[in-house]
This record gives structure tokens, C-alpha cells and sequence, in this order.
């Protein structure tokens, strides 16, 4: 009996609602501007008190406000209902191959984050409580999930991969389409209960399901004791991982005092002539801070799980923790993910508005199945997957 199950009662998009998912930012101030250029954005409901006219308030001060403006949405034909259905997914932009994927419920109980949990969804990095807090809250205020879970099928992806682009390919004309910020188109198709929604369920739920996105939601779904969260269980082949960075907005030390520190705990560090980039492959990190670009060798630990020498993790223990004396859930840490690049980072601390920005690789995706695989936990925010699923597409909501 398969762990993915059509949603009892979901919420279509007509067109206009769709949105980044609510962690996808660098600054919140590009919140506020979606939502005043989109007030149908679900964003004005996924962060209601970035909204302009609730700015000022709590987001626990502003959930009155967001299901009042989803149940707007809803009436106004933002969305159409729908009742016992999977919908196909298919996003595609010039240049790159299509990506693939099914929206569905996966059951809670299934969630797993040791070796010793049993249950075929893997969640697979630590997560910042205060975010799942929010978003049980926001799910009780509105009554419904509007983002999804991005899950990676890592048992049968090639026949799922295959048997969502025939379903796609023999559809017809979407139900609803949404063009995102990067200029991908993400198409949508409705599937009814009937021997298709069985085979694409069977299939999606037919591996171990890892977290690719979505680790707080995922949390969440735990936390407000809900039977089942909204998916999108996609394909290895429909995604890569891009750089996920890391920007300081206030030194705890000075330059120069960070640098010693670093050399004294075994780093090799060598000032780039270049400016700082994202490095091409593992094994070294670039930093940027008043003008001066280094490249970074962190130095790893005997003894331990190979997950805790990856970069990020390396990054959080020798720098952020021990050098900085930073929590990775400080608020002077800033989480950057792929759409960002260099340049921008680069630019922020010449203007500024942080001391430091640090350029990490990406994960690869095998590194990144095979950590999960064998239980074992990423740092916070050490993937950036691409295409993102997008919010406010589908909806979910809960009886």
C-alpha cells in the first residue's frame, strides 16, 4: 500500500496566485513588493505580515488577515476546487530539460530523520523552530497547506520520471500555468481517481521519498499532528542542487582577527587576486569581507561521519560556531540560496549591509542521496534545489 495519496479536497489555481515559497528570500523587503505588484500572490497569505498595509504587525497578528484574504481568493475564482485528485506538474524553460512532478498528500507518519525511526520519508537537515511554529500556526488560521513538500523519489525515479512525461505528453491543454521570477513555465494538470492516479501514487510512493525542500513543512505536519502534508514527489533527473550562501551581517571580530583565528584552528587561507566566486568544486570555501577576496580551506575532523566534513558543515562548525561564535540560527546569519549570485553577495557587504559573504559549492545530488540513504543529517540550508515547486498553485485543505 502506497505512502502518497490524492488530496481529499484541493484548491486549484485559476491563475495569478503563484508565488516563491515563503524561505526563498534574501531580504523581505522583495515580500512586501510582490504582494503590492500581486495582492493574489500567495505570499500575501504564506506571510501576511509582509503585506503592505500589515507591516508593523506579528505574523501571529496578521493570520486573521491572511484567511481573510484567502477565503477572498477563493471567491473571487483565484481558485477552483477540485475533490480527490493527484495533479501532474511540469515545469520547462528554454535550454533546459523538462522537470517533472506529482501533487499529492504523503502521510506524516512516515517522516523519518534517523536510522532508527522507521518510515520511507526522509527528512534530511536540521531545521529552525521558530519556522515550524509559524507554519502550524498559519495552516490553523487558514485551514489549509499551500506549499508543498518537494520530495525526491530515489527508489523507482526512472519509471515515475517516465510515466509523469507520458501522462503530461497525452494530457491536453494544462488546467492552469504560472510563469515563476526565472522565467519557467510551470503547467498543471488535474487527475481524477482511475487507473492513472493509481499508477502515478503506486510509482511516487514506491522508494524511500527524501526531503529535497520543505524540511520546516515537513516538521510542521508533525508538530500540528495533521495525518498527511502536501507534496510534490519529483524525479532525480527533474532537479540539481545550486550554491546555497552565506552572508554576515555584523563580524564578531575583526577581519584580520577572524583570519588568525582560522589559521590557528589549521585552515589554509590564500588571498585571490579574482573576486570571489562560488567554488567550482568541494573542498574549499571563498570568502568576501572589506574588498578582499580568500580562498579557504577548512580543516576537517578525524573520526566522524563524512557528511560532517562537507563544506556546509564545515563552514557552521570551524567558522560560523567556533571562529564567530555564531548559532546558525543567529540572526546576524543570512541564508542565500542559488538565485543570488556572487556579484549580488559581493555587493551586499560593499554597500554595507553585511561584513562577510561566504561562497560555498553545492551539494551534489549523489552526495546528496547517498548522506540521506544512510540517515545521516545535513547542516541547515545546504541545498538550494532547482525548479523550485512553486507556492500557491495547488492547495490543500484540511477537514
Amino acid at each position: 500500500m502506497t505512502v502518497v495519496h490524492p488530496i481529499n479536497r484541493a484548491w486549484i489555481t485559476t491563475g495569478g496566485t503563484g508565488a516563491q515559497n515563503y524561505d526563498e528570500f534574501a531580504d523581505d523587503a522583495e515580500i512586501t513588493a510582490i504582494i503590492a505588484a500581486n495582492p493574489r500572490s500567495a505570499l500575501a497569505v504564506e506571510m501576511p505580515h509582509k503585506a503592505p498595509e500589515s507591516l508593523g504587525h506579528t505574523f501571529l497578528d496578521s493570520l486573521p488577515a491572511a484567511a481573510a484574504r484567502l477565503a477572498e481568493a477563493r471567491t473571487a475564482g483565484s481558485y477552483a476546487p477540485a475533490e480527490s485528485v493527484v495533479v501532474l506538474y511540469r515545469i520547462t524553460a528554454p535550454g533546459e530539460p523538462a522537470a517533472y512532478g506529482l501533487w499529492c498528500m504523503v502521510d506524516t507518519d512516515q517522516i523519518s530523520t534517523s536510522a532508527d525511526e522507521p518510515g520511507l520519508v526522509i527528512r534530511n537537515e536540521d531545521v529552525f523552530i521558530a519556522k515550524v511554529r509559524e507554519r502550524v500556526a498559519l495552516a490553523e488560521a487558514v485551514g489549509s497547506l499551500l506549499s508543498p513538500v518537494l520530495l525526491l523519489q530515489t527508489g523507482r525515479g526512472d519509471e515515475l520520471h517516465a510515466a509523469l512525461a507520458a501522462a503530461t505528453e497525452a494530457a491536453g491543454a494544462p488546467a492552469a500555468t504560472d510563469v515563476d521570477q526565472t522565467g519557467r513555465t510551470h503547467a498543471l494538470w488535474v487527475v481524477p481517481a482511475g487507473p492513472l492516479q493509481d499508477e502515478l501514487t503506486a510509482l511516487a510512493g514506491g522508494g524511500e521519498l527524501v526531503v529535497a525542500d520543505g524540511n520546516h513543512r515537513s516538521l510542521a505536519a508533525q508538530t500540528g499532528d495533521l495525518p498527511r502534508f502536501l507534496a510534490v514527489v519529483t524525479t532525480p533527473a527533474s532537479v540539481s542542487i545550486q550554491p546555497y550562501n552565506r552572508l554576515v551581517s555584523e563580524l564578531t571580530v575583526p577581519l584580520d582577527e577572524l583570519l588568525q583565528r582560522l589559521t590557528d584552528a589549521g585552515a589554509i587561507i590564500q588571498e585571490r587576486a579574482d573576486p570571489a566566486e562560488v567554488p567550482a568544486r568541494g573542498g574549499t570555501v571563498q570568502l568576501y569581507a572589506e574588498h578582499h577576496s580568500y580562498e579557504v580551506t577548512l580543516p576537517a575532523a578525524d573520526g566522524v561521519p563524512a557528511v560532517e566534513n562537507l563544506d556546509h558543515a564545515l563552514v557552521e562548525r570551524v567558522l560560523l560556531r567556533d571562529a564567530l561564535g555564531l548559532d546558525p540560527g543567529d540572526k546576524r546569519i543570512s541564508y542565500i540560496g542559488g538565485d543570488y549570485p556572487a556579484g549580488w553577495l559581493r555587493g551586499e557587504v560593499d554597500a554595507g549591509r553585511a561584513e562577510l559573504a561566504v561562497l560555498i559549492a553545492p551539494v551534489t545530488v549523489d552526495d546528496f542521496v547517498t548522506v540521506n540513504l544512510e540517515r545521516h543529517k545535513l547542516p541547515r540550508k545546504s541545498t538550494w534545489f532547482t525548479p523550485k515547486a512553486r507556492g500557491g498553485l495547488v492547495l490543500a485543505e484540511l477537514g
